[in-house]
């Protein structure tokens, strides 16, 4: 009997090491979508022919949604032109969208950096309509999804479907990147203290031009009694020529130096960048609250 109750103990022994074993990393603080969050918006740039002599459209698109976004046109889906006379054609190119990378509330971008690292190359955003040409009246819907919020790669982002309706009577020519409307607080000093995952401090500690475009210097700061990881990925910058530099990747794919309990850590990342960019903002994703999810930043460097 005893040899009974002496096996039972160790068996509840056993269950309580493992339940212990086994942490749940409670949901992130996240502030919810403001109510007057719209979503995205499409603003028609400049209307004209394609070499080919098709109505072509540039375009710009708007972070509205009062968080941090990433959308893309919907796959596989056209853009609709809609005459004055209420007639409608299917619009197959359609090059819209922020190449994967989440952009701060109150910008606006008129194109991405596609192509691979060894050979980046600027995709601006735009549609074309084969067999139109421009015309009075002429309307232009293009079918997109978003999602919102910080990246957390352990919980997929909701997905929210809607249509851009772009006017293209109304051209905006004369449009001011990257920042249309950003609120206050949101664009950082680059000798700001950024606060990181168990209690670190990331801090940006130079911008260096080079031959390709600019190395970034990091430092990470852990005043904690162990050693910890702040994944930042390579983050990529934003200008006013509108176009984001850097090919998109998941910031937990990239390298991170280990900070050590009560030390700090530096290393640098490289984003390829044309030399004549200029009034940058470096859009980074910092590892924060718990592992893999990383919360938007936007440091200023136009003077840079």
């Amino acid at each position: 009997m005893r040899n009974k109750r002496n096996l039972i103990l160790i068996s509840i022994s056993t269950l309580l090491l493992f339940a212990c074993a086994y942490i749940v990393t409670p949901a992130p603080d996240v502030t919810p979508t403001s109510p007057a969050a719209k979503g995205w918006m499409g603003l028609a740039t400049q209307v004209g022919k394609s070499a080919a002599g098709d109505l072509h459209v540039d375009i710009a698109i708007r972070n509205e949604t009062a968080d941090w976004s990433a959308m893309d046109a919907a796959a596989g889906q056209p853009a609709t032109l809609t005459g004055s006379d209420g007639k409608s054609v299917d619009c197959a190119t359609v090059q819209v969208g922020t190449g994967g990378n989440r952009i701060p509330p109150g910008f606006q971008v008129r194109g991405y950096t596609g192509g691979t690292k060894a050979e980046p190359k600027a995709q601006p955003l735009f549609v074309e309509c084969k067999g139109a040409a421009p015309a009075p009246g002429m309307k232009l819907s293009i079918p997109y999804s978003y999602v919102t919020g910080p990246l957390n790669y352990y919980v997929p982002s909701s997905v929210t479907n809607a249509k851009l309706e772009i006017d293209l009577d109304k051209v905006a020519s004369d449009l001011t990147y990257p920042v249309a409307d950003a609120a206050e607080g949101l664009i950082v000093k680059p000798d700001a203290g950024i606060d990181a995952i168990n209690k670190c401090v990331l801090t940006l500690q130079g911008v260096q031009r080079t031959d390709t475009g600019l190395e970034l210097s990091w430092q990470t700061k852990n005043p904690g009694e162990y050693p910890s990881y702040v994944h930042i990925g390579n983050p990529p910058v934003v200008g006013a020529d509108g176009i984001i530099y850097g090919v998109y990747e998941s910031p937990h794919l990239a390298d991170a130096p280990i900070t050590p309990a009560g030390q700090t850590a530096q290393w640098t990342t490289k984003v390829a960048v044309p030399a004549d960019a200029k009034g940058l903002y470096i859009l980074v994703p910092v590892e924060s609250k718990q592992q893999r999810l990383f919360i938007g930043h936007v440091i200023d460097i136009t003077d840079k």
